[in-house]
């Protein structure tokens, strides 16, 4: 059992390891608070880019798109998967980084040959530890998204895809569903399914002319929604992210508030104890030498 000099020190050692997970707590909470303003931005704009992709396929029905499949055609199998994981740059987020990372692994052993581009340097060092290959080159930060770091990563994959170095484009990334709720998501990027667009329930708005050609502006078009839903994937991991670690970090507050408890009751009874034994130790001596005070007189 620990005496009271090594109870003093694990309840000094709790103490300011609560301190530090305090500090991460309101750190957390108040990018998490920045990070649900951006969030309720990007959001709005994402559905203002499918909006504009819809109006391009209502005039457009009749032309083909490398962008798209049709379902009777098929999504091919064939050809290599480009998987872009959203992680955190650091640990101490409860199991949001292990999430993406396990729908990764399992996408992984469907598509061995897959190409691996990750945000985040949690990610990056744990496909590293792992020796499994990952695109070296691809270092982008998760903290503080911005819609410019987006423009760059979609400029990367399209241009890997339209090279035609990768035939399919998925994300992994958490989505944040409330303050109780976030869930780790695969969504396929390219190519997309054409019907989920052309079978949006929305007014015709009629037909537009494209210069200078549908093409171009198709083009254009899915490099601005692609460019939003990879915003507004960073912003939702980063905001998951954040969650996640105030909800690590106010677990780890109560349990030190509990464990502290149980060291300072354990270190109430051990100075109990000592106390006691050096009462009885006093009164044993006491004891003793009054029998040889005893034994002295009676000799005399």
């Amino acid at each position: 059992m620990a005496n009271v000099k090594e109870l003093k020190a694990r309840i000094e050692g709790v103490k300011e390891t609560r301190k530090i997970t305090n500090a991460m707590y309101l750190v957390a909470s108040t990018k998490l608070r920045h990070a649900r303003e951006e969030l309720d931005k990007t959001r709005p704009y994402f559905d203002a880019m499918r909006q504009e992709v819809l109006r391009v396929f209502r005039t457009g029905q009749s032309v083909k798109s490398r962008y798209f499949y049709l379902p009777e055609s098929g999504l091919h199998k064939h050809g290599v998967c480009g998987i872009l994981v959203i992680t955190a740059d650091k640990g101490l987020a409860g199991a949001y980084n292990l999430n993406a990372i396990r729908k990764v692994e399992e996408l992984l052993k469907e598509k061995p040959d897959a190409r691996l581009f990750v945000v985040g340097e949690y990610g990056r060092r744990h496909f590293r530890m792992r020796h499994q290959p990952f695109e070296t080159d691809f270092r982008y930060t998760a903290q503080d998204p911005t819609f410019n770091r987006a423009r760059q990563i979609c400029t990367e994959l399209l241009d890997l895809y339209d090279k035609k170095e990768l035939n399919e484009l998925v994300v992994v990334y958490t989505e944040m569903k409330s303050s109780l709720s976030t869930e780790t998501l695969l969504q396929r990027l390219l190519p997309m399914q054409r019907e989920k667009f052309e079978n949006e329930n929305n007014p015709d708005e009629g037909k537009f002319e494209f210069l200078p050609s549908f093409d171009a502006v198709l083009a254009a078009v899915m490099r601005s929604y692609i460019s939003g839903f990879i915003y507004s994937a960073l912003v939702d991991s980063f905001c998951s992210e954040q969650n996640s670690r105030v909800t690590a970090m106010d677990a780890a507050g109560r349990n030190a508030e509990e464990l502290l408890s149980e060291l300072s009751l354990q270190l109430n009874r051990e100075r109990q104890s000592a106390i006691t034994q050096e009462i009885t130790e006093i009164s044993a001596g006491a004891m003793a030498q009054r029998r040889n005070n005893s034994r002295r007189e009676a000799s005399d």
